[in-house]
């Protein structure tokens, strides 16, 4: 890729990443961030320990078998689609990026950190589907990634 191209692609990446940070960690209005911030004490983490989900595919679950209750939809969906755009520039922006496994620990890291984050923070609460749910969709992006690959290659041989 050109330089200028893969420049764009980090500045894009760059910007996403911090959306995600915003939209998943900083979700709440700046006041009753404040609030949680300034009222924030040990038993915090305790209350984030209670609320955590540590049980593999317990909310999944749960989202399923109420479907018709819950905005289950929107939440398994938005979970997998925010880290797609992950999975697809990663590779662009890094060295090694365009290694599966090096595309997913990088995301199971960023994923990892944000949850761990919402569990000490009381910003959120720790759910491991969430992991499971982030790195389905940043795996999704990669696969993007490479069908696009592979199309501008294929083009690029008819020219």
């Amino acid at each position: 890729m050109p330089v200028q191209k893969r420049q764009w692609a980090k500045l894009l990446f760059a910007i996403y990443i911090l959306v995600v940070i915003k939209v998943i960690i900083f979700k709440y209005p700046y006041r009753d961030m404040l609030a949680l911030a300034a009222g924030w004490q040990r038993g915090v983490v305790w209350q984030g320990l209670g609320t955590a989900n540590f049980t593999p595919f317990k909310t999944i679950k749960m989202y399923i078998d109420y479907s018709y209750k819950l905005n289950s939809v929107e939440n398994l969906a938005g979970n997998v689609l925010v880290f797609v755009p992950f999975g697809f520039l990663f590779p662009i922006v890094a060295a090694q990026g365009e290694k599966f496994f090096v595309m997913l620990l990088n995301a199971f890291v960023f994923v990892l950190g944000i949850e761990v984050f919402q569990l000490f923070s009381a910003f959120g609460a720790f759910d491991v589907d969430d992991i499971l749910l982030n790195c389905l969709g940043a795996s999704l992006g990669f696969g993007m990634y490479c069908l696009a690959r592979l199309w501008g290659k294929k083009r690029e041989e008819r020219l």
